[in-house]
């Protein structure tokens, strides 16, 4: 009798989620319930919580952040206008981590996060692409390796 190797699907992309809890759960919601999908190739590690804005919220906000390869900005109306955003994206580019910005509401005029990189553009997004694009922000965030033969000796 032969025995069968499982090959096991590599490990799934940790994602900070952050939105704005007072105008975007919903899409907060529907990003979570694409993650849990089979085949997804990320999961939500931690996402925007409510409640207030302390010192200590801060540093719960970064440790969480810590445990995430990357953060997922979703844009409403008035993501500009959220603290609690701009504080997240913040805490991410203190810790390095890269960041995606998903274009929330395609019927309405979505804002970015302030602070965000002068080349940052927001994406429209599908199940489908989303999977492609939190692939490629981890992946481009990755230092190039350079070969040894081309390295300066």
């Amino acid at each position: 009798m032969g025995h069968t190797r499982r090959v096991s699907a590599p490990p799934a992309v940790r994602i900070f989620l952050s939105y704005d809890v007072d105008h975007d759960s919903d899409l907060g919601d529907r990003v979570s319930d694409y993650s849990r999908r089979g085949g997804s190739g990320f999961a939500v590690a931690s996402r925007s919580a409510p409640g207030t804005m302390s010192d200590r919220w801060q540093a719960g906000v970064r440790r969480r952040m810590r445990d995430a390869d990357e953060l997922i900005v979703i844009c409403g109306e008035h993501t500009a206008a959220s603290e609690r955003v701009n504080i997240e994206l913040r805490i991410a580019q203190e810790e390095c981590k890269p960041y995606l910005l998903l274009w929330g509401r395609r019927e309405r005029m979505c804002s970015m996060p302030n602070g965000v990189k002068r080349t940052s553009c927001m994406y429209s997004w599908t199940r489908e692409t989303l999977v492609h694009l939190v692939t490629q922000t981890l992946r481009e965030a990755q230092p190039l390796e350079i070969p040894e033969n081309c390295k300066r000796r």
